[in-house]
């Protein structure tokens, strides 16, 4: 154990919940009421047991990790609030938690020392009784809050199974508080799992986005004002976009757009008509870019000054987005089958086609399959698509059929059709003419010749 070590003063437990602390995080935590009532009736008091293990789950930002901290806090509860992504193995883990619960701080002054070497669940559980002995904390609830647990699945297989048995291991009272964005039957894996109370956070609502957006209203503006800005963005955004830090990031962004005719004397808070039209076009811009960090904020800023139609550099570039050199054939062979009709495959990929005859009917003007849309095709189909145009011999391996996966998960095929139909997928492909263009030039692959719209 670490001779040199820097402590703090340990807290007198809470004996109970005050009025005033529930309403002080009441209003540091709108909209989730109902979380944060059961969480205080399962935390209750510092001197009484809790339940053992607390599974977390909801998407990213819906107030997870915000409410268990301000409730750790407020109460004065002691815990352990741990990252999992800053802790790549299992010892550093271990020994995080070790440092805050035992007030060890690693600095100059210790020369960085932690508070004890732990190489196995063993040597953790050993220390933690220690420390909760040390520090006279054998009646007091010890709250362990481990974030972004998705990450524990990474590590060795008696590390979950550890952590979710705690209390039974180590005879302390302690609660372990999961928090993830996946849910919990993606955790189970083998036997020796103790089933944690499960509780979901669930997104917010348009209403509720509404109402925290409006916190963040200038002091020089009325909330009234704000909220029907905060409205009208989220009339552009609601549908692309629900994710309460992206929406925050936009609204304050794109706010100083917005009250600019107010600051040139040419309208007042109540032309909400007048300044719609003045913001509606960049906000139709910004559109482009949800999810995205390809500029700075004061770059899209200068963007927006400007009034140049042409893209930034950076979002024009987008198209030349970096994928696998098979991933990319797998692509452009996904958008030839989405946007080529069956009939015409053997026309363009087949070398004994035989001579093309169009009936008197073939002759009529057809709708452009480029204004149609993509229509779903079958995986056979999009693998012989594949064969014909890659010049390699490419055998069908795992690989192969693992980037059609990853070109799912980065929005670039999409699956349609029912779940139960696993024998038959069916895909569509989902970007755009001038992306594939340029996804193709980068393998010297001329697609307009193999488009049926564009086929003489």
């Amino acid at each position: 154990m670490a001779s040199k070590r820097k402590s703090r003063t340990v807290s007198k437990p809470v004996i109970a919940v005050s009025d005033e602390d529930i309403e002080r995080l009441k209003e540091r935590l709108p909209c989730r009421n109902k979380q944060l009532s059961l969480l205080l009736s399962l935390f209750g008091q510092a001197n009484l047991p809790t339940y053992p293990s607390i599974f977390i789950y909801g998407h990213s930002a819906t107030g997870k990790s915000l409410v268990i901290n301000s409730v750790l806090r407020t109460l004065q509860l002691p815990h352990a609030f741990i990252n999992c992504v800053e802790c790549q193995t299992q010892r550093s883990l271990c020994e995080s938690i070790l440092n805050q619960i035992a007030e060890v701080e690693p600095c100059s002054e210790n020369n960085f020392e932690v508070f004890s070497r732990c190489e196995s669940m063993n040597d953790f559980v050993r220390l933690l009784k220690g420390v909760v002995k040390e520090k006279n904390q054998e009646n007091q609830t010890i709250y362990i809050v481990l974030d972004k647990a998705e990450r524990l699945r990474n590590m060795e297989g008696n590390v979950l199974p550890a952590f979710l048995r705690l209390a039974e291991l180590s005879g302390c009272s302690v609660c372990v508080i999961l928090i993830s964005q996946i849910s919990w039957e993606k955790f189970r894996c083998g036997t020796g799992f103790l089933e944690p109370l499960v509780l979901h956070f669930p997104d917010y609502t348009k209403d509720e986005l509404l109402t925290i957006v409006s916190r963040d209203c200038p002091s020089d503006y009325p909330v009234e004002f704000y909220r029907s800005y905060a409205n009208l963005l989220m009339s552009v955004f609601y549908m692309a976009c629900r994710d309460l830090n992206e929406i925050r990031h936009l609204a304050q962004l794109n706010f100083p757009k917005y009250i600019e005719p107010i600051n040139k004397s040419e309208a007042t808070t109540q032309d909400i008509h007048k300044l719609w039209r003045n913001i509606e076009p960049h906000l139709k811009k910004a559109l482009q870019t949800v999810y995205l960090r390809e500029i700075t904020s004061a770059q899209w800023e200068e963007y927006q000054q400007t009034g140049d139609s042409s893209q930034p550099v950076m979002l024009s570039s987008r198209a030349f987005v970096e994928l696998p050199f098979y991933s990319k054939f797998l692509l452009i062979a996904s958008y030839l089958a989405s946007y080529n009709p069956v009939k015409s495959d053997r026309r363009f990929f087949s070398k004994h086609h035989g001579k093309v005859q169009k009936s008197k009917v073939a002759r009529k003007k057809e709708t452009s399959h480029q204004l149609l849309g993509p229509k779903p095709f079958p995986l056979d189909r999009l693998m012989a698509i594949f064969y014909s145009i890659v010049d390699a011999r490419v055998a069908p391996t795992a690989n192969v059929f693992s980037q059609i996966s990853s070109l799912i998960t980065l929005r670039l095929l999409s699956c349609v059709g029912h779940d139960d139909q696993l024998d038959t997928p069916k895909y569509k492909c989902t970007v755009s003419l001038d992306f594939i263009r340029g996804i193709s030039r980068t393998v010297n692959f001329e697609i307009v010749r193999y488009l049926y719209d564009f086929a003489a």
